[in-house]
């Protein structure tokens, strides 16, 4: 029988040759084998399978040779149980076949050659898959069809070994269990722990629908801050800045916040140009004023119409004789939030439809302005005298403005393509004269990747608002503007109270 034959047929398991070793040793040098021409060994449990040894007399063998052949024997039943194991992660103590290993060591200066065939020497049978050297007699262990030495058996994301019993698999890739859960389970961007299971479970959590920002759902009701501008919940490394009145202001919207009346007055003129570029100009000089958060709240209580439908009303088109509170002087900031605030009532006399214009004070410059510019719609169709008009087309077609101006600020070369838009945004279908090329605007360019970030942010807003008036007003009125041009819409709002269909 060839050697090739008697690889795939002999089978023996480890224990029988530890059996045979502790046979081997317990009969001493006494025991021995005699081997003739008429009679050959057998494996033990494979009476039928017959190892073939070249013909040698009693006499011309000694002992030592017929123990190598005996041991060799051995290792070759060993390491053929090996190779037909079964794939898996385990660990394989190679202790029997180190053990077996030094005792035919310590025979190989006997003159005589080993008969053991040479297919079941175990080396180059298995080739670790980490360092692609060869395994040995050491400790190995199997996965996934593969061998590795246990220091390359290694996390694919810190890249240490893998000691425990249990590890995690993505694709190919192997894990530490705490490696996978870092890299895959979602962690609240607020408390910055592993966002709980609910009770079924599952991973349950909130995620803001423009920022991405994902937290635990107990954040909504354990009064943890949110910013008052970009809605932001505060994440428990960081301090947002109180405003004093309830408010709280992230840092980086705190960067563009405008805090009190005279600084809001460039970007108050700088919409009333935007306001004649399209062709709208605004005849009677409307004062403008910043004013804190309660003042706001009584003005909206002293004012007889108007319509409002978020619980943080942050602008008002005055239309009535009212004395407010503004801001003179912008606070300074310290640990203890915003101090030094200085305010002065001031009697507001109307002289026209529109009194004043009210604006929160503390909010971003972009947001600020897109309220200026919602808030001088409405002045601009009272002096134009569009009166009666329902919430939703009221309220829509400012919320259009807003948006417009927003866009000329954000979308980059906007003193370009902004201008080619809204002139055909009001003269389409129209003979009317176009917007002038350009608008000025302040800080036009001069903006951070962080305040275009919330500009885009406040547009997302307005198209995504929920309510009636505010949202379905803004969709009905842009999708007319869209169609008709800027001035046929608000040509037909004015005899027909609504929005061309």
């Amino acid at each position: 029988m060839s050697s090739s034959n008697v690889n795939h047929c002999i089978y023996e398991r480890k224990s029988s040759f530890m059996k045979w070793l502790s046979k081997f040793f317990k009969g001493g040098p006494s025991s021995r084998v005699v081997s003739t021409g008429s009679q050959q060994p057998q494996f033990p449990g494979e009476e039928g399978m017959m190892w073939r040894a070249p013909f040698r007399s009693v006499d011309d063998r000694s002992r030592a040779s017929r123990e190598r052949e005996e041991l060799d024997r051995a290792i070759a039943l060993s390491m053929s149980e090996d190779l037909k194991r079964p794939n898996g992660y385990r660990w394989r103590a190679g202790n029997g076949d180190d053990l077996a290993r030094s005792l035919h060591d310590s025979f190989s200066s006997a003159p005589y050659p080993s008969y053991a065939p040479r297919d079941y020497h175990p080396r180059g049978s298995r080739t670790c898959a980490g360092c692609k050297r060869e395994i040995g007699y050491g400790n190995y262990l199997g996965c996934m069809g593969a061998y590795y030495h246990p220091g390359c058996f290694r996390c694919h994301a810190c890249n240490h070994p893998i000691t425990e019993h249990e590890f995690s698999l993505s694709g190919r890739e192997t894990y530490h269990k705490s490696c996978f859960k870092e890299l895959n389970h979602p962690k609240c961007e607020v408390c910055h722990q592993f966002i709980p299971t609910n009770g079924m479970g599952l991973i349950e959590y909130r995620c803001h629908p423009f920022w991405s920002q994902k937290y635990c759902p107990s954040h909504e009701h354990d009064n943890t801050p949110r910013c008052c501008s970009c809605e932001r919940l505060e994440p428990r490394n960081t301090r947002y800045i109180s405003m004093g009145d309830g408010r709280c202001l992230c840092l980086e919207c705190m960067e563009s916040a405008i805090m009190d009346t005279g600084d809001c007055q460039p970007l108050y003129h700088s919409i009333r140009d935007y306001y004649e570029g399209m062709n709208m100009r605004i005849e009677q000089e409307i004062p403008m004023l910043l004013v804190p958060r309660q003042a706001l709240n009584e003005a909206i209580e002293g004012e007889k119409h108007g319509y409002h439908h978020m619980p943080e009303t942050r602008g008002l088109c005055l239309s009535e004789e009212q004395t407010v509170t503004s801001i003179m002087r912008r606070p300074r900031l310290d640990r203890r939030g915003l101090v030094g605030m200085r305010t002065q009532p001031q009697k507001l006399t109307r002289r026209c439809e529109v009194t004043a214009i009210l604006v929160l004070y503390g909010l971003p410059r972009l947001l600020t302005g897109a309220i200026l510019a919602h808030e001088l719609m409405h002045g601009w169709l009272r002096l134009n005298e569009f009166r009666n008009l329902r919430p939703e087309v009221e309220e829509g077609i400012c919320q259009v403005m807003s948006h417009m101006w927003l866009e000329s600020e954000v979308v980059p070369d906007s003193r370009n393509t902004a201008s080619a838009s809204s002139s055909s945004a009001w003269s389409s279908g129209s003979t009317d004269t176009a917007p002038s090329s350009s608008w000025p605007s302040s800080k036009k360019g001069g903006k951070s990747s962080v305040e275009n970030k919330l500009g885009v942010f406040f547009m997302h807003q307005i198209l995504h608002d929920a309510s009636p008036a505010y949202g379905g007003g803004f969709r009905a009125a842009m999708a007319a503007v869209n169609k008709y041009g800027l001035r046929r819409t608000l040509d037909h709002i004015r005899y027909t109270r609504n929005f061309p269909e």
